[in-house]
């Protein structure tokens, strides 16, 4: 799923205009004359977010690595809440902390742009995560003679719902949650949750656990690859489930250890972190397979399925 790009304007006309000339320059395949009419961009507008980031871009492809770092730098001091997602592309060079490159902003703003369409996209790259999720647990179920049916599931970043769906009649009480509100209104025309809520899944989370809340399944479905550490996410989870309640989630893996961040700017954990992180939180893993939810440029994507239970 390609990167939209947001636009953040200067406030100046003439800044904004030399911005739209650069990306056409760029068009056209002149990239040099591109960074250039950027370089003078900023100059003239140090605070142009977008200019800062389009030239980092222009920059690394070109081979300037240096000089991408300090536009990236550019981008994310014009604008601090990171809107643009300038840290994860600083970190993807090497230039920043990877574990807290992911800005709230940034996805939240991704989010809102694709909401409209995203359905469409992930059509496109034979998107297949809640199949593969329900699947987990349906085999989960059945290893422990268990009916498929459970009182309260909350999907955690449930997008457009797609999730929502596949559970649906598995679910007496059915509670989705998302950062964006774009995504949420999408959810709710299809008519499957009892409950939407627009929130930042850790922050819903802490606040479900000091109300006491609890439920019998919790899902994410494609939201790990934008969690760094699924350590406190797995943690946070626990203290909600009650005692024989599932998670089931899914995730990009890469060969090697810990978590890695892709150039398609989601994060991959290995087998062995997942395993870590269901531990620490006290889960027992009841499935951890290899899976793909997606393929992009005609390559699956390779990743893994997780099921784990609370004693």
């Amino acid at each position: 799923m390609a990167v939209l790009q947001l636009f953040l304007s200067s406030g100046d006309l003439t800044a904004d205009r030399r911005f739209e000339i650069a990306r056409e320059l760029e068009s056209r395949g002149d990239v040099a004359a591109a960074i250039d009419v950027l370089t003078q961009t900023v100059e003239l507008a140090p605070g142009f977010a977008s200019a800062w980031f389009a030239l980092g871009e222009l920059r690394e492809k070109t081979g300037d690595r240096a000089g991408a770092v300090a536009a990236f730098n550019g981008a994310r001091d014009a604008d601090p809440d990171d809107r643009l997602g300038a840290t994860l592309h600083l970190a993807r060079l090497g230039a920043a902390d990877a574990s807290a490159a992911m800005a709230a902003a940034y996805v939240r703003m991704l989010f809102d742009q694709y909401a409209p369409r995203f359905d469409e996209a992930l059509a496109k790259l034979d998107y297949r995560g809640p199949d593969v999720l329900r699947s987990a647990v349906e085999a989960a179920c059945r290893a422990n003679d268990r009916i498929m049916k459970f009182g309260s599931v909350l999907d955690l970043g449930c997008g457009t719902g797609l999730a929502g769906v596949a559970f649906r009649r598995y679910a007496d009480w059915l509670v989705g949650v998302d950062l964006s509100a774009a995504m949420v209104a999408e959810a709710r025309g299809k008519g499957a949750y009892d409950r939407l809520i627009v929130a930042d899944v850790m922050a819903y989370l802490a606040d479900e656990a000091a109300h006491d809340a609890h439920h019998h399944l919790v899902v994410a479905a494609d939201v790990v690859p934008y969690v760094a550490d699924v350590t406190p996410l797995a943690a946070a989870v626990a203290q909600l489930l009650y005692p024989d309640g599932l998670l089931a989630f899914t995730t990009e893996t890469h060969d090697g250890g810990g978590m890695k961040l892709g150039d398609k700017l989601r994060y991959a954990h290995a087998a062995a972190h997942v395993r870590d992180a269901l531990a620490a939180a006290g889960l027992v893993v009841v499935s951890l397979d290899p899976c793909s939810t997606r393929s992009e440029a005609g390559n699956t994507v390779p990743g893994l399925v997780a099921v784990a239970r609370r004693v």
